[in-house]
């Protein structure tokens, strides 16, 4: 089965595409979503990232993400710390569910698909992307947030010229009818050379 790694910077809309692709029939992880569950119920993550971040790291259970946030965009070392303990188990959980799943391929949508050295694991990579403008007002639409931190967590991903120059596909996700489109055809390329194989 193929795995089909899907990306793309802070609000260019992977989750949109994404479920556009499993609209078509094609089963989809999102590693972000695995990835907040694991570190909510994984007892060795929990006790790892409380030794790195202090007990602060969590509040009631629940990951303090405001306190994390504010330390890892504003100092790299706890970023790559941090997915160091939570990636390999990311990656151990998906292989699980890879077993389970019964299609020509699946989706693998990852935030820093290119960042992690995750697109060496995909057969195809898809990356969505939209001009900076756009991402950023969905972002505030979104998010109680503000400019300056959409704009550090941008700085720590790769851009999209350097992520297209890497994919097999880009998707650009500026309306939702032309989206469509775009995944429709993706899905029937990935398909033929699915049937290659």
């Amino acid at each position: 089965m193929m795995v089909v790694g899907l990306t793309g910077g802070i609000g260019s809309g992977k989750t949109t595409v994404a479920k556009a692709f499993f609209a078509l029939g094609i089963p989809v992880y999102i590693a972000d979503d695995e990835a907040k569950k694991l570190m909510r119920t994984s007892k060795t993550i929990k006790r790892k990232l409380i030794t790195l971040f202090g007990e602060e790291a969590y509040i009631d259970n629940e990951l303090n993400r405001p306190f994390l946030a504010d330390i890892i965009f504003n100092d790299k070392s706890y970023l790559e710390k941090m997915n160091a303990i939570v990636h390999p188990r990311v990656a151990r959980h998906f292989n699980k569910w890879l077993l389970k799943q019964n299609s020509p391929y699946v989706i693998k949508e990852v935030a820093i698909l290119f960042e992690n050295d995750g697109y060496k694991n995909c057969d195809v990579v898809v990356t969505v992307v939209a001009p900076k403008s756009l991402r950023i007002k969905r972002l505030l639409e979104r998010d109680t947030t503000t400019v300056k931190k959409i704009e550090a967590i941008m700085a720590n991903q790769w851009t999209d010229e350097e992520k297209v120059k890497l994919s097999d596909y880009v998707i650009e996700n500026i309306d939702m009818e032309t989206t469509k489109n775009q995944v429709k055809n993706t899905h029937l390329q990935i398909l033929k050379k699915s049937q290659k194989r």
